[in-house]
């Protein structure tokens, strides 16, 4: 078999890792339209749970991930100068630098006999002699968009504004703040992915957003304010961006995409183009290696191309359901900020820990916490983001 992936990410990475393990005879290819060592962002984070998951896949390319990775077992939230609370002994995270995983996984890849090609880009099918595409290029696929109505693909642009940031402040453990302005509230999170630098997401309402001033401000003025707002969990420490091209910040809405079917005909999607998940679950790099490890699997199981990308579609989507309903009740937990952060801060932190609650939307904040108090729904801390 001939197999060709479209986006140098982890979905396609992992994919063909996990393709030459099942069988060195097929050809894969990934083709990356950047040039080598030019991905954006941070870092990742993910979770003990995935670890494990991808040892069980390849432990070589998993104990390379986890020897680069920095851990963290507890949690600390600031909630504007009312309180600081602690939580140890929570699930174990892991952050790990994007560049560092990129390469981790191309090497990998390569190390098996999958041709990794940068610098190009795939607009059409027509352009790949495969009997399987897999477009693992992005929300923004151009394989699928070439094709959205069969896809049936929707895109829902989330209320507030965010931005992704570094610094070189060492977050030693999940660290959240809340600060209130005379404009509304904004919040980041922050954890580190190496020993000098760590991750900072921003977050704030449209409304606090234009009263700060941070729709017109340049990316240097933004940081600025910023690090001014947040100077107490910084310590010191700047705050590291990406600007645009014309030199303003990068603030994004999110977008969550979804799509009816992943595959048609001999074309099939792969993480981001075929789903996306708020970031405030921390889901999307373990996700991205399961639709890879589903794929695979299907794949093996069905002799048939259709037959197993049917399989894949029907399975995997399935499976990534609860993942996709948490991510929603936690972005709008976020964008209902007002409603909960009121409360005095041990009740807010553990209403913050129960924002994937399907419940909790739907009931009164004090009326959860009552019920806490009978059924002990709350009490267990903060959990997964």
């Amino acid at each position: 078999m001939k197999v060709a992936c479209v986006g140098g990410g982890p979905a396609s990475l992992y994919f063909s890792i996990l393709m030459k393990r099942v069988d060195p005879s097929y050809e894969v290819t990934v083709h990356e339209r950047n040039p080598a060592g030019s991905t954006y962002g941070w870092g990742v984070t993910y979770w003990d749970d995935l670890l494990n998951n991808l040892r069980a896949a390849d432990a070589e390319s998993a104990d390379v991930i986890r020897e680069n990775s920095i851990r963290w077992d507890s949690w600390v939230t600031h909630v504007q100068d009312r309180a600081t609370v602690t939580l140890s002994e929570s699930d174990e995270g892991f952050g790990i630098c994007r560049h560092r995983l990129l390469d981790i996984l191309a090497d990998r890849a390569r190390s098996l006999g999958v041709q990794v090609e940068y610098g190009r880009e795939i607009t059409s099918r027509d352009e790949l002699d495969a009997d399987l595409v897999v477009a693992g290029d992005g929300i923004n696929s151009v394989l699928r968009e070439r094709h959205a109505d069969h896809f049936g693909s929707e895109v829902a642009v989330g209320r507030n504004h965010y931005i992704w940031l570094g610094t070189t402040k060492f977050f030693d453990s999940f660290t959240f703040a809340f600060v209130e302005t005379a404009h509304g509230w904004i919040w980041c999170y922050c954890y580190v992915y190496s020993d000098d630098h760590s991750t900072c997401v921003v977050e704030c309402s449209p409304e606090t957003w234009k009263g700060l001033g941070l729709d017109q401000a340049s990316q240097a003025d933004g940081l600025a304010l910023l690090e001014k707002l947040f100077a107490d969990i910084l310590d010191g420490h700047p705050l590291i961006g990406r600007a645009n091209s014309d030199g303003t910040a990068n603030w994004l809405n999110f977008r969550t995409l979804t799509n009816r079917t992943w595959y048609r005909d001999d074309l099939v999607l792969l993480g981001d183009a075929a789903h996306t998940t708020h970031y405030s679950i921390g889901a999307g790099t373990a996700l991205a290696f399961g639709d890879a490890a589903f794929l695979v699997n299907a794949l093996q199981a069905e002799p048939e191309l259709g037959a197993a990308l049917a399989r894949y579609d029907r399975e995997r989507r399935s499976a990534i359901r609860p993942h996709q309903k948490s991510a929603r009740y936690s972005a709008q937990w976020y964008e209902n900020l007002p409603r909960y952060i009121g409360y005095p801060p041990i009740q807010m932190i553990a209403l913050l820990g129960q924002r994937h609650s399907a419940v909790l939307p739907h009931v009164p904040p004090r009326l959860y916490i009552m019920a806490d108090r009978v059924m002990g729904w709350i009490g267990g801390g903060l959990g997964k983001r």
